[in-house]
Formats: C-alpha cells, structure tokens, sequence
C-alpha cells in the first residue's frame, strides 16, 4: 500500500498544487489557454510518438481488445443516456451529455501519466490506441446526437464534414498514426529531434495534471446536482468493472494491458465534457460539478485499483 501511495501522492499531488494555485492567485481561466495548447498539441503528442515509435508492429494487431475496450465505454455512455432520456425524461441534447460524463473519461490528461508510473513504459501503447478509438467515437456521437436534438435541423454533410475532421485533425491521433508508422519503418529520428521529444514528453505528465488542478478551482461547486448520485458512482466503479470482465475473458492479454484499460475506464469524467456542454449550451454548470466532484473521488477509487492491481489481487 505505502508503495501506491508513493506512486499516486506525487501525480495527485499535482492536480492538488494546481487547485490550491488556482483560488489563492485569481487569474482567469484564459491563462490557461497556452499551457493547455502545449500540452494538447505538443507534450503528449510528442509522448504517444516516442512510445508507439519504441513499439513492436505486432502488439498494434491486436483487435479484439480494441474492440472489447469501445464496447464497454459504448455501453455506459448508452447506460447514462437512457436513464437521462427514459428516467429523468431529459431531451436529447442533455442525455447526450450525460452519456458523455458517464462514459467520457480524462484519458488524455490524468491516462497517460498515471498509466505509465503504475505499469511501466508499454503501458503507453494501449493507453494511445485506446485513447484514439475512444475520441473518434466521441467525435462521432456528440455532433451527431446534439444534431438530432437540434430544434433547427442542420445540413446532413455539414455534420459529417465535423466529424471527419475533428478525428483526423486530433493531434494525439496524428501522432498515434505517426508513431505506428515510425514503428513500422523502424524510423530513429536525429538525436537532436529525439531529444527535443524527449523533453516534450517529460513535461506533459506535470502540465496536464496542474493545469487539471487550476481548471477545477476555477469551475468552483455552486451545488451538487441529484444527477450526481448515478453518474458518478457508473463512471469509477461501474465503468471500470465492467472493463475488468469484459477483458478478463481474453485469457492471452498481457496483464499491462488489462490493467491500463481499466485504469482510464476507472478516471473521473473529463473537462471535454464540460467543453461539450459549454458548446451546446446545455446542462453547463452540472457538467462542471460532475467533472469536479468525479476528481475528488477519483483520488480514494483509482488509488484502491492500483492498490489491488500491484498486490495482484485481480
């Protein structure tokens, strides 16, 4: 247990500096717009590169794990929509972003580095295929849902026009794509640009947590919203334990694997989903509450994972 703690108290230690930074300096949350850029477009692309570059072609076949992973993210946002739709008679729209805070998990920003630190370096492989199906399928279901919810219907190829470019445009599905195909070429780049990667990717892990800190003490609670009571509880524990069964019956998958997927199944809601809703302008200000309150909490059940992960106890 002491050896967790060690591992997690410094990464969530860093989120916790940067919410402690964000109420005591009150400067506006457009100053993040800069770190986040580096981090979005730089850091953790630079991150995805080096480690997929790093990776044998043969662990990139492996599709019935990919396949297993988007299913069950698939099913809890399907979960959530269905109890805001059909339960909480909810529109379209805001079911839509339920769904999202329910199955919608910080993969980019708290997956890589957590992963990494508790299972080693090629534990950044499934974190990056991962994270690049799970974002097209973001992209996918947020456009064309708030489109079927609009009262003012858009035009058909418009919509779809989105959705492709947003995939294919993603920096961290650019460099997914360019790191397999280093692997692929068995392409070194020039010690001078490896290195350049090298400190690119060191920071992305400190930057994105700190600034997921700062994000959270500028999005303060006002109230906790009724909608809290299942959506959290189906995003870190019902989420991940469905990951675990769901993987667990492919007896040949390597451990790290198993236990990277669960862990961004186990992730609080991420800030997208806030940005989702903020686009929309729907449901805004729980979104907010339930990126934050899933922060907290996420802090005691990802701790125990790891804890249950290293003790090989799963």
């Amino acid at each position: 247990m002491f050896q967790v703690a060690g591992l997690v108290l410094p990464l969530f230690g860093l989120i916790f500096l940067g919410y402690i930074a964000g109420r005591v300096r009150k400067i506006p949350i457009e100053g993040l717009a800069w770190l986040n850029f580096f981090i979005l477009y730089i850091a953790l692309p630079a991150l995805f590169f080096r480690l997929l570059a790093a990776t044998p072609v043969s662990e990139f076949a492996n599709g019935q794990f990919l396949l297993n992973t988007s299913l069950g993210t698939f099913l809890i946002f399907v979960l959530c929509f269905l109890i805001a739709r059909l339960l909480r008679k909810c529109d379209t729209q805001t079911a839509t972003v339920q769904g999202f805070a329910g199955a919608y998990g910080n993969i980019g920003y708290m997956g890589p580095p957590l992963a990494i630190a508790a299972f080693g370096p090629q534990a950044g492989v499934p974190v990056a295929l991962v994270f690049c199906l799970d974002n097209a399928m973001h992209f996918t279901l947020a456009p064309t849902l708030m489109a079927i919810g609009n009262k003012q219907p858009q035009p058909i190829l418009a919509v779809i026009g989105s959705i492709i470019t947003k995939i294919i445009t993603h920096p961290f599905i650019l460099a997914t794509i360019a790191g397999m195909g280093a692997a692929w070429l068995e392409y070194q780049p020039p010690a001078a640009i490896d290195e350049l990667l090298a400190k690119a990717s060191a920071a992305a892990a400190p930057c994105a947590l700190f600034a997921m800190g700062v994000t959270a003490a500028l999005r303060p609670l006002r109230r906790i919203p009724p909608e809290l009571a299942y959506l959290v509880p189906i995003k870190l524990l019902v989420h991940p334990l469905l990951m675990y069964l769901l993987l667990s019956r492919m007896p040949e998958l390597d451990k790290t694997w198993l236990h990277a997927a669960v862990l961004l199944a186990a992730l609080p809601s991420a800030t997208n989903v806030f940005v989702i809703a903020q686009q929309y302008g729907v449901w805004e200000e729980r979104a907010s509450s339930v990126v934050v309150v899933s922060t907290l909490l996420s802090v005691f059940t990802v701790t125990t994972y790891l804890y249950l992960a290293s003790a090989g106890l799963l």
